[in-house]
């Protein structure tokens, strides 16, 4: 992952941390070692305390007193919270932003919808579905609400690998198509409709688990 031009070494320490919580390569509950990270970025512990904080910000890590930070858990109460206030936040910034849309940028996320569905790997997915939201909210210029939206995107993103990190399968977003069309359209109430109600989702699905029998997960649409 490359670094930004003017990101500083805790906001890039942040990042990566960030992306390996929600992938899953840092499971929940794992403890955040602060010399070990300080080692492997070729830090102090000064900007690891200070990308520690971010994480907290962003829901993805909690401090615990004398024993630092780790990794926060999720369960499907957080599921529904954060779908919820996805559904709302996404559908305001959508509203502030169809004023502003423009041919080039819907064609952009026509082109990213196309990307997400042809994905290999839930990695890959993940990554063009957020792309898609980013860009249709964008347009609102709201950057608090769509710093908020982000760190909500995120949190979906932690159900999203955990239930779909041994045995993705491809998937064709007609709800993204439905939003474009209606933006296209100028129906904006239908775009925010939709839109709510694709980030708002959530379903159960059969996971298979090698010598065990299936286990129960909850999955998102976006």
């Amino acid at each position: 992952m490359k670094q930004a031009p003017d990101e500083t070494q805790s906001a890039r320490i942040a990042r990566v941390l960030a992306d390996r919580i929600i992938a899953g390569e840092i499971p929940p509950g794992a403890r955040l070692r602060q010399d070990h990270i300080a080692a492997e970025f070729g830090a102090s512990h000064v900007p690891v305390r200070e990308a520690f904080r971010e994480l907290q910000t962003q829901g993805l890590a909690e401090s615990e007193p004398r024993r630092g930070f780790r990794v926060t858990e999720f369960d499907v109460a957080e599921l529904r919270e954060v779908a919820e206030m996805r559904a709302s936040l996404e559908s305001l910034a959508l509203r502030h932003a169809a004023p502003h849309m423009t041919r080039a940028l819907l064609q952009a996320a026509e082109e990213v919808t196309r990307h997400g569905d042809s994905a290999s790997n839930v990695r890959d997915w993940e990554a063009a579905n957020r792309r898609f939201h980013r860009l249709i909210l964008a347009p609102c210029r709201m950057p608090r609400l769509l710093r908020t939206i982000d760190d909500l995107q995120a949190a979906s993103a932690r159900f999203l690998f955990a239930a779909w990190r041994r045995d993705w399968e491809a998937r064709t977003d007609h709800d993204h198509r439905a939003i474009l069309d209606a933006l296209r359209k100028g129906q904006t109430d239908l775009a925010c409709t939709t839109l709510a109600r694709h980030v708002g989702w959530i379903g159960k699905r059969k996971t298979a688990v090698k010598n065990a029998d299936a286990r129960e997960t909850y999955e998102i649409s976006g």
